[in-house]
């Protein structure tokens, strides 16, 4: 019996079987939590039944959700209480931007545009999730996990926009721990080093970040989504019950670095 046992997850990111989510759904399964997913639109919704399939979940607890929108995530937390009588941990693994906010300088690439959208994908969508989950999460010892990075603390070339929208995610976490807490709710992220991700596929140079990362870093490398996974299932689980508002680097560390050994 893991120590997730007895445990139910949402899980709202799932894009690919390399997306970041995937690893958490994969080590929150192994450790015997019960997992419902949503997915954004018809064409993820295959790779969802898919994992859920291989994970041995429930394919009837899929439910589609741009987070974009009020009125569909209501509509998952409407449907997922017909089925469970509670929540216990919610998982936001979300973050876009128009592709041409993620190359350049940042003076010429943001607009007015493209800044909204990356906040209301990226940020927004944590605190709109969250408020819909409370009502199933409350006074149940819940979790609250979102995915960051370290552009929210530092410039990174063609991160862009995405810096700022990961930097108000970071805030978004602390208020809502410190908001939710007395409900019993704890809320935590984890800043996940280079991962090569669909939507990481999508930042300009991206292929160079991953070569600094590897050179950076104190372990010589960069992180998998299988390690990011099992720093969420511990998060999520009781065995972290004193952690909330708490920013979590899994990045082989490369974020004490300064600048790259000085022995390679």
């Amino acid at each position: 019996m893991g120590f997730m046992a007895g445990k139910k997850a949402l899980i709202v990111g799932v894009a690919s079987d390399r997306s970041i989510a995937t690893g958490i759904a994969e080590a929150f399964a192994r450790e015997g939590c019960e997992i419902a997913f949503t997915y954004q639109n018809e064409r993820l919704q295959g790779r969802v039944i898919k994992l859920a399939e291989r994970l041995g979940q429930n394919t009837d607890l899929l439910f589609p959700c741009d987070v974009s929108s009020d009125a569909e995530i209501d509509a998952v937390f409407a449907a997922l209480g017909k089925t469970w009588d509670g929540l216990d941990i919610l998982i936001h693994s979300v973050g876009f931007a128009p592709r041409e906010q993620l190359e350049g300088g940042f003076t010429d690439a943001v607009t007015r545009e493209g800044f909204a959208i990356a906040h209301d994908i990226s940020s927004y969508s944590l605190a709109a999730l969250a408020k819909a989950a409370v009502p199933m999460m409350e006074g149940r010892k819940a979790a609250i996990l979102t995915m960051t990075y370290y552009a929210a603390e530092k410039a990174v070339p063609n991160y862009n926009v995405m810096g700022l929208a990961k930097a108000s995610l970071e805030a978004c976490v602390r208020f809502l721990a410190a908001d939710l807490g007395a409900k019993g709710i704890r809320v935590n992220a984890i800043s996940a080093g280079a991962i090569k991700t669909l939507a990481a596929a999508g930042i300009s140079g991206f292929r160079e970040m991953l070569k600094h990362a590897e050179k950076s870093s104190p372990l010589r490398r960069t992180v998998t989504t299988e390690e990011v996974g099992n720093v969420a299932a511990f998060l999520c689980s009781d065995l972290a019950s004193g952690i909330t508002g708490e920013i979590t680097f899994v990045d082989a560390g490369a974020n004490i670095m300064a600048m790259p050994p000085l022995d390679d």
